[in-house]
C-alpha cells in the first residue's frame, strides 16, 4: 500500500511511505486529511471499528498523535521511506560490481551503520538512445510494482546531472554464480531450495504478466540469512494484450529458441531459462556454453530432448529439466497452470513450501557477512543535496 501525501490542491501527490504485510493505517477523526492510501497490488485489509479500537487502546490520540507516525516509523525501519534523505546521507562501504551502464556499491546510512543498501549508479551518457532509456525506466517501473521476499526490493531513486541512482535492498551473501565457483556443483536439496525461491519470484512476475528474460545464477542473490532473491530486471518486460514480446535479449546459453529466432516469446521463455538454471546448479557448468556464440545458439536450437544428461543429475531432476526445455514453448511444463504445475513435479515431493514462504526453513548455505568495520576504508558519496525521487513517473522520466 502506497501512502501518498498532498499538501495543497495545486500540488501533486508524493509518496510518503510504503506499507507491507502487518502494517496499519487509519484516521483519528473526521477532519480532512492530506494523506491517501493507495493499493499497489492485491491487498487484503482487516478493519477495526473506531469505537472498538478506542476501548482497546484507551484512546486514539495517544496511539496516533499523527495518523502516519506508525506508517512512517515502520517504513523507516525496513528502509521504505527516504523522502528526507539525499545521496550524501550514505557512506560507501565497498564496490559490489560493474555493469553495462554503471556500477553498484554497498552503502549504509551515516546515521545508522546497520542500515545497509545496494546503490546502483547508472551513467546518463551511456543511455542516450530512446531504447536504452525505455529499458532503464521499464526496470524501475517494474520493480516499483513488485513486493516479494523473493525479489530484490527497490527502496528509492535519486538523480543528478550525470547519473541516475537506484537504492536497493542489500544482499550481502553473494550470488549463485560465485557459490558454484566455490563448490563446483550443488546437492539436490540445495538446488531445490534455490529453485523453489526462484519459482516464488516467477509466480509474482507471471501473475502480473511480466517476463524476466535474464534468469541465470548471477541474478539470484543471497541475503544475510541465505535466502535467495531474484534480481537483474534490465531485460524484464510487462507484456501487453498479445502476451508476446520480440526483443532479442538475455544471456547467451539461457535464451530459448524462440528468442534466438526472433519468433516472439512470452512467459514460457522464463521456463526454459529455469531449466537451464537447474542444470547449471546441479552440474556446475552451463549446458550450452563456449567462446563462439553461433555454436552456442546452434546447440540450443537443437534442443535437449535427445541429450543424455550427466549421471550426477538424478532421473527426476533430469525429467524436470527436459519438461521445462521443450523446443515448442506451448509444451513446456508450467505453460498450462503457471509455476503451480512445476511446484507439483515429483522432484519437489516433500519440499516444505510453507516453511520457505514463512522464512522458517534453514537455508543450505549460511553466508559469512562481514560487519561494517570489516569493509575497510570507505569513501563518501558526492556532498551535494540530491532529493529522493518518489517512486512514480516524476523522478526519472523528465530531465534525462
Amino acid at each position: 500500500v502506497k501512502v501518498l501525501e498532498k499538501h495543497s490542491a495545486s500540488e501533486e501527490s508524493i509518496m510518503a511511505s510504503v506499507l507491507t504485510r502487518g502494517d496499519c493505517f487509519g484516521e483519528r477523526g473526521d477532519d480532512e486529511r492530506s494523506m491517501s492510501a493507495l493499493a499497489a497490488g492485491d491487498v487484503t485489509c482487516l478493519v477495526i471499528d473506531r469505537e472498538v479500537f478506542k476501548k482497546v487502546t484507551g484512546g486514539l490520540d495517544d496511539a496516533r498523535e499523527n495518523p502516519t507516525n506508525k506508517a512512517r516509523s515502520k517504513a523507516d525501519e525496513d528502509g521504505s521511506a527516504f523522502g528526507e534523505t539525499s545521496l550524501c546521507s550514505f557512506q560507501v562501504l565497498c564496490n559490489l560490481g560493474e555493469g553495462q551502464y554503471g556500477h553498484t556499491q554497498l552503502v549504509h546510512l551515516k546515521s545508522d551503520s546497520s542500515c545497509k543498501f545496494a546503490l546502483k549508479t547508472i551513467r546518463k551518457q551511456v543511455i542516450q538512445s530512446p531504447g536504452q532509456r525505455e529499458r532503464i525506466l521499464a526496470e524501475k517501473h517494474i520493480l516499483m510494482d513488485l513486493q516479494s521476499p523473493f525479489i530484490v526490493r527497490l527502496h528509492c531513486t535519486y538523480k543528478d546531472d550525470r547519473c541516475l541512482y537506484m537504492l536497493m535492498e542489500a544482499c550481502e551473501g553473494g550470488d549463485l554464480w560465485n557459490l558454484l565457483r566455490e563448490r563446483g556443483s550443488l546437492e539436490d536439496d540445495a538446488v531445490r531450495f534455490y529453485a523453489a525461491s526462484v519459482l516464488e519470484a516467477l509466480h509474482v512476475l507471471h501473475t502480473k504478466n511480466i517476463v524476466h528474460r535474464d534468469l541465470k545464477p548471477e541474478n539470484v542473490l543471497l541475503d544475510q540469512r541465505g535466502y535467495a532473491k531474484l534480481t537483474g530486471f534490465g531485460c524484464a518486460k510487462k507484456l501487453g494484450s498479445l502476451h508476446r514480446a520480440w526483443s532479442f535479449c538475455g544471456s547467451v546459453g539461457y535464451q530459448p529458441p524462440e528468442v534466438i529466432l526472433h519468433q516472439g516469446h512470452g512467459l514460457s521463455a522464463d521456463l526454459w531459462a529455469l531449466g537451464m538454471l537447474l542444470y547449471e546448479l546441479l552440474n556446475g557448468s552451463p549446458l550450452f556454453s563456449g567462446s563462439e556464440q553461433l555454436k552456442v545458439y546452434t546447440a540450443a536450437l537443437k534442443g535437449i530432448d535427445e541429450l543424455e544428461l550427466p549421471k550426477t543429475i538424478s532421473r527426476t531432476a533430469a525429467h524436470l529439466i527436459k519438461s521445462l526445455c521443450r523446443l515448442n514453448p506451448s509444451e513446456r511444463l508450467g505453460q498450462r497452470n503457471g509455476v503451480k504445475d512445476i511446484c507439483k513435479h515429483v522432484w519437489f515431493e516433500g519440499f516444505d513450501w510453507e516453511g520457505l514462504q514463512k522464512g522458517t526453513m534453514t537455508p543450505p548455505v549460511i553466508p559469512n557477512v562481514p560487519c561494517v568495520s570489516d569493509h575497510g576504508g570507505s569513501s563518501l558519496l558526492p556532498e551535494t543535496h540530491i532529493e529522493a525521487a518518489p517512486l512514480d513517473d516524476s523522478g526519472w522520466d523528465v530531465d534525462f
